[in-house]
């Protein structure tokens, strides 16, 4: 599968949003794919963990979030529930179930209902391996400073502030993948 060739749909190569999204990207499926590498032991699909890891936030473009030149009308919360709709009507329903699993470390129902997020009031938890080391790869790259891995704390912190929920499920992830 051409990850390039379905981004490019959505996106024109010339504008800053590809180009964030792109290098954005490439990180998190970089950092995906070293884990995989070290691990053999957990059967991770390469492959797959590069498609998906390539398509994981296109559906920032639907997105208001002008620091990183979207300019959509929706909120940012909804970027993986509105790639996963672009993917699954692109025929890829494995790949849009990472879009619609990584955001935070995963967001429950529970959350969901709590914090009166605008999403169906359903979990949208990280279930497969491939599914958790692309959302535990991404908490580690901002779209506003490319190019610059974030320390295990700062991700930490960064994901601490959604939640205690969220925090232990990132910790876990840390003591398998690292």
């Amino acid at each position: 599968m051409d990850y390039l060739a379905i981004i490019s749909k959505f996106y024109t190569e010339a504008d800053e949003l590809f180009h964030i999204l792109t290098i954005h990207s490439r990180q998190v499926a970089d950092k995906a794919l070293q884990i995989a590498e070290r691990h053999p032991e957990l059967s991770l699909d390469k492959k797959f963990l590069e498609e998906a890891a390539m398509l994981h936030d296109i559906g920032i473009i639907r997105c208001n979030a002008p620091g990183i030149q979207c300019f959509g009308n929706e909120p940012y919360i909804l970027h993986g529930r509105i790639g996963a709709e672009m993917l699954r009507a692109e025929g890829l329903p494995h790949h849009a179930r990472i879009c619609e699993r990584h955001t935070g470390a995963g967001i429950s129902r529970q959350q969901i209902i709590e914090q009166n997020l605008p999403l169906p009031q359903e979990d949208f938890l990280p279930e497969t391996m491939e599914e958790q080391v692309i959302c535990y790869a991404d908490k580690f790259f901002s779209k506003t400073k490319l190019g610059i891995e974030k320390t295990r704390e700062k991700a930490e912190a960064s994901v601490a502030k959604h939640g205690e929920e969220g925090l232990r499920r990132f910790q876990y992830w840390a003591s398998i993948f690292e």
